[in-house]
């Protein structure tokens, strides 16, 4: 019988940040492709759009004003999907129908003023700027005895449900910590139990040995393609250094964590030369006062394009019944990402 090849055989790897496994079926990539492959119409945008209600001077819904701010700009959503003054109650019918109120703080952060930039289009000090907003809100809402977790994050592009093109992330910060940061907490600190270093160092000194799923890296942070990678460019950002929360990031890290960002994002436009949508989120300790020393600081990327600008992967059939399954490997995806230029695909002229 042949000899087992991970980038030929189907194959099942395990997810430690989280405990589950992913169905990797290699061979499927082969299969003949007959659906669209064509690049989409750059979508042009002004600076400014009078009809946006995120760009600077414009009346949002509730009828406030933004200020003419020039730089990063946060609010409390006017929609948010958590509320901070909830009466506290739950149900329980025979241990089945169980429910719980849930209180947090919702929060909106424009990344720049100009309606038509997005992370890979600003400058380093410019996402410096939005590193350092994120690193304020964690400290401010985190400190509040009501948070025990705050999820800051981002939906990049309609094909992530986002509502308004103008470049901006959220906020959710809440009293319970969420099931995907739960999940990480409980294995991650399993892990430091044992082996009394982090889960994520021991993981990228193993990923920068080997170098095949890295996608890029710079003296403080690497991105690799996750080996458990459920998307077909997903994307795991991890300092080198063993820090719980962004709180603890020196300067030199602080500018480090920007300029791989922007490396990053101009890679994932220049893949499909396209604005490249994802939902990417800062993954970090809870705020409910333990010092959760196995947590590893580390940010997802989750993107839903698959073979072009206009064909994306779906959860479907045995992926809803069964688990999550994946035809590209992370080695290929990796490769496909590390030989982007890291001139975006706007400016190779200029």
């Amino acid at each position: 019988m042949a000899e087992f090849d991970s980038a030929e055989h189907p194959h099942r790897r395990y997810n430690p940040l989280s405990g589950e496994w992913i169905l990797v079926s290699p061979h499927r990539s082969k299969r003949p492709w007959q659906g669209q492959q064509e690049k989409t119409a750059a979508e042009e945008r002004p600076t400014y759009d009078p009809t946006c209600y995120l760009c600077p001077g414009n009346t949002r819904a509730n009828g406030s004003v933004n200020p003419a701010y020039e730089g990063t700009f946060v609010f409390d959503n006017d929609f948010a999907a958590l509320m901070p003054d909830v009466p506290v109650g739950s149900m329980n019918v025979g241990g089945l129908l169980r429910a719980e109120s849930e209180s947090g703080v919702g929060r909106v952060i424009c990344f720049s003023p100009r309606h038509d930039l997005t992370l890979p289009e600003m400058t380093p000090d410019e996402i410096r700027g939005v590193v350092d907003v994120w690193i304020q809100q964690y400290k401010e809402l985190g400190d509040r005895p009501d948070i025990n977790y705050v999820q800051i994050f981002e939906n990049k592009g309609q094909a992530m449900g986002a509502s308004n093109p103008h470049p901006h992330g959220q906020i959710w910060a809440q009293r319970t910590v969420p099931v995907e940061p739960a999940k990480e907490t409980v294995q991650q600190a399993a892990y430091f139990a044992e082996h009394g270093r982090s889960l994520l160092s021991d993981y990228l000194e193993i990923e920068t040995k080997e170098k095949t799923r890295v996608v890029v890296e710079n003296e403080h942070f690497v991105v690799v393609v996750p080996f458990w990678a459920v998307w077909p460019y997903e994307t795991l950002l991890v300092p080198r250094r063993h820090v719980q929360d962004i709180t603890q990031l020196t300067d030199a890290e602080k500018d480090a964590l920007a300029d791989i960002l922007r490396q990053l994002t101009i890679r994932y436009d220049n893949l499909f030369e396209i604005s490249f949508p994802y939902s990417a989120g800062l993954h970090q300790r809870p705020t409910d006062g333990q010092a959760h020393e196995s947590w590893h600081f580390h940010m997802h990327f989750f993107p839903p394009l698959l073979r072009s600008a206009t064909v994306r992967k779906f959860m479907v059939g045995y992926e809803m019944l069964g688990n999550p399954q994946r035809d590209v490997t992370p080695e290929f995806a990796a490769e496909r990402l590390r030989i982007q230029s890291d001139v975006h695909y706007k400016h190779v002229n200029d």
